[in-house]
């Protein structure tokens, strides 16, 4: 018979191995089969009623011990230099464990008070009980300066490049970082305020050049008035959030919730489970969940907090940082759906037929704990029979279950017929020193899918239910197309040989025809593009007036609390009209009537600013790409002709996705007339005329990194090369109308020849 091992053993194999601690992987270790199984099971139980263990579905853990990921802050070096920090969420009993942090050659320097997420290990070491690697430092209450560094004969000064800051900084000669006169830097406030005298800076990281890379993203920062520092008021308020107690919640940390997201997010917000309907009047249906951090607990109506949330209206996302709409103690932190920790989250459980229709739906306020925080590739490796360490206990209980809800979901999709646009989204990766080491496109798997389709149906649930609660929210609005762009997207169809019906209500089943008929057409790119851009721009609005897009009739944001105010706003009126009161201090921390009163204030701002961070993000891509681009002037390139202007056309290039110019005034002597409704430019000499869709050789003139401009000279379309007329003085000039020809029929003739001229290039280049 196999021996039992004592309760000290079984506890010291749990302490070694936190990934394996189901009773089948203790048995495995101990090599007890059999009978012998059910005397383990009693041991086990035994820990577990003294509290020595604690039953996460199918696994033990030791309530007293820290998750493998944990957000620490870093206590003041010791005399020997040592680095040690203190656990900011600890749920067991007594004093919490000590942690020595242990950097690497490429880390960060960390200061006292510096917040970290680190990856822990438990040692057996005399002083301290956790060992922790830097994952990614998530909070500073300094200050944060950008400027332009002017050497003195004691340190010097930095400039603020904000334009509406005209205060300069002192930077001692021991805080200039070996700063140059004339670089740009990025600083903190050094020491308290000072009402005399100018206040002191620190100079964190020397930027070189206003076009050096790690500039880029802040320039655009500070160029649209982003604000990226949080005051102290709002700071001091993160620092005094605690962990949301369990209270009234439904305790929901049994249920195996898991967040799927990009390989770099920050944050995780959201999490889903899925499971099939047992319920009778429902075969072959499913249950699915999805869990939402619950932002409201911590940010109160009203509060230093909301304010400033209120006011940034959203996060904004660049290639090498994210300008939070929330402090980091709570964006990274407290409100992040972490792996392993509780937190709190609104939940919404929702019923799905075996052909997807959402049969019902129920909201509550619950306490989670995620099972796992995958990444979208891992999520999709394991459905595809590519199983991890990680995955493979959820393959069944989890991941399957997901992805067959999923794939109900997607049927009742397709008869929805929402827009079906197909466009690559583009990543840039970033090198260590925060250049650009590539440009690719990110692959769409299924499980990106997934989750987008999970969260349209609780953001439809919100609004479902607000509306029947008779609550006012913020909609998210989506208008149907102007008539005008329409015929734009119309003639651009024509032009490629297909058709969009025309004289019936526009509906989004018409788009998707037109977009079917692209598919491995030679223009499918271009199609998809244009209409993209027929397309009004969603809006935030108290007024329900559907979304033409996703073709609903109610839609709200509900899902990104973390880094939309929207959502906070649908959020409250939830708790309000379920008459949830599980605030700080037990508070109601509901919508208010002050909220409501100025609900189409609020509409328009968070509009303003979501517009305001898609123009910033875009700037600054554009300044990556010329960057990178910028070495390789001179070189040949193909692409597609995106954009027809008076001034020239804009070629997308293949490779990196970049939109470039080429300069009317570049095409040669003749005039060139711009046709605006057909969108093409045509040679009043040649005929040549040039449109959307084309192929197009180029070679890069010019790649401006500081403005994100990119200057191209065109030399073949569709194969053929461009005839080049004289150059220099011999050129006309951009806009100058050809002579009049002295032979009026021949003119007459070459105009008829023209228009047709345009017509068949326009029908027949794309056969």
């Amino acid at each position: 018979m196999s021996r039992i091992p004592t309760k000290q053993e079984i506890l010291d194999w749990i302490t070694a191995h936190p990934s394996q601690t189901s009773k089948r992987e203790i048995a495995k270790a101990f090599g007890i089969k059999g009978a012998a199984r059910i005397d383990l099971k009693r041991v086990l139980k035994e820990l577990e009623a003294e509290g020595h263990l604690e039953k996460k579905r199918r696994s033990y853990q030791d309530p007293d011990r820290l998750p493998p990921v944990s957000v620490l802050e870093i206590l003041p070096p010791t005399p020997d230099g040592d680095l040690f920090a203190k656990p900011l969420e600890w749920h067991g009993e007594g004093v919490p464990p000590v942690v020595l942090f242990l950097p690497r050659a490429a880390d960060p320097a960390l200061g006292q008070g510096d917040r970290i997420l680190a990856r822990l290990t438990h040692v057996s070491e005399d002083g301290h009980a956790y060992e922790a690697r830097l994952m990614r430092r998530i909070g500073t209450t300094q200050r944060r300066i950008l400027g332009i560094f002017r050497k003195g004969a004691e340190g010097g000064r930095i400039v603020p490049i904000d334009k509406k800051n005209d205060k300069e900084w002192r930077v001692a000669p021991g805080a200039t970082g070996g700063a140059k006169d004339g670089e740009l830097v990025e600083a903190e406030q050094a020491g308290p305020k000072s009402r005399l005298g100018l206040p002191s800076a620190r100079i964190l990281v020397r930027l070189g050049d206003a076009s050096a890379p790690k500039a880029v993203s802040l320039i655009a920062i500070h160029e649209y008035g982003i604000p990226d520092a949080f005051p102290d008021e709002v700071m001091a308020e993160a620092d005094g959030r605690k962990p949301a107690p369990l209270g009234g919640r439904e305790d929901l940390r049994d249920l195996p919730l898991v967040t799927i997201d990009p390989a770099d997010a920050r944050d995780h917000d959201d999490a889903v489970y899925a499971e099939p309907d047992t319920a009778p009047d429902n075969p072959g249906g499913h249950v699915v969940w999805v869990a939402i951090a619950d932002v409201a607990h911590y940010v109160p109506p009203g509060s230093a907090l909301d304010r400033e949330a209120r006011k940034r209206g959203n996060s904004s996302y660049f290639p090498d940082r994210v300008v939070p709409m929330l402090p980091d103690r709570l964006s990274a932190d407290l409100c992040s759906l972490h792996e392993g920790v509780p937190r709190p989250c609104i939940a919404l459980r929702m019923r799905l037929s075996a052909d997807g229709d959402k049969i019902d739906h129920q909201f509550l306020r619950g306490m989670m704990r995620s099972a796992a925080s995958l990444t979208y590739g891992e999520a999709q490796a394991a459905m595809d029979g590519e199983l991890s360490e990680r995955t493979e206990p959820l393959l069944e209980s989890v991941i399957r279950p997901l992805f067959e809800a999923y794939y109900a979901a997607r049927e009742a999709r397709a008869r929805r017929q929402p827009l079906d646009l197909d466009l690559p989204e583009r990543q840039i990766v970033l090198s260590e020193d925060g250049r650009v080491s590539s440009v690719a496109f990110r692959q769409r798997f299924d499980a990106h899918r997934l989750i987008e389709e999970f969260m349209v149906l609780a953001n439809v649930c919100a609004a479902e239910t607000l509306g029947a609660k008779r609550r006012p929210l913020l909609y998210r609005v989506h208008e149907e197309p102007a008539p005008e762009k329409l015929d734009a997207l119309r003639e651009t169809a024509q032009a490629a040989g297909l058709t969009l019906a025309k004289g019936q209500v526009l509906q989004t089943r018409h788009l998707n025809r037109l977009l079917e008929q692209a598919v491995d057409h030679d223009d499918a790119e271009v199609i998809n593009m244009a209409t993209l851009r027929s397309m009004t721009q969603a809006y935030y609005g108290p007024d329900n007036l559907g979304h033409f897009g996703l073709a609903l009739r109610e839609y709200a944001h509900f899902t990104s609390p973390i880094r939309r105010y929207a959502d906070l706003v649908v959020h409250r009126a939830l708790i309000a009209a379920h008459g949830w009161g599980d605030g700080i201090g037990g508070k109601p921390d509901g919508q208010t009537e002050a909220e409501v009163a100025r609900l189409e204030e609020t509409a328009k701002h968070i509009s303003d600013t979501e517009r305001r961070s898609m123009q910033a993000e875009r700037d600054t891509t554009d300044r990556y790409l010329a960057a990178f681009l910028s070495e390789r002037v001179g070189s040949e390139m193909t692409g597609r002709i995106t954009g027809v202007t008076r001034f020239g056309l804009f070629v997308r290039l293949d490779e990196t996705g970049a939109d470039g110019l080429v300069p009317v005034r570049s095409l040669g002597r003749e005039f060139f007339h711009f046709d605006a409704q057909a969108q093409t430019l045509m040679g009043s000499d040649t005929g040549l005329t040039l449109g959307l869709g084309q192929h197009a050789l180029v070679r890069l003139a010019e790649a401006e990194p500081v403005t994100g401009g990119i200057a191209l000279e065109l030399l073949e379309v569709d194969g053929a090369a461009l005839a080049r007329g004289p150059s220099g003085a011999a050129r006309r000039g951009r806009g100058t109308r050809p002579s009049k020809p002295k032979n009026k029929s021949r003119a007459k003739a070459r105009g008829k020849s023209g228009a047709a001229g345009k017509r068949k290039v326009l029908r027949t280049r794309r056969k």
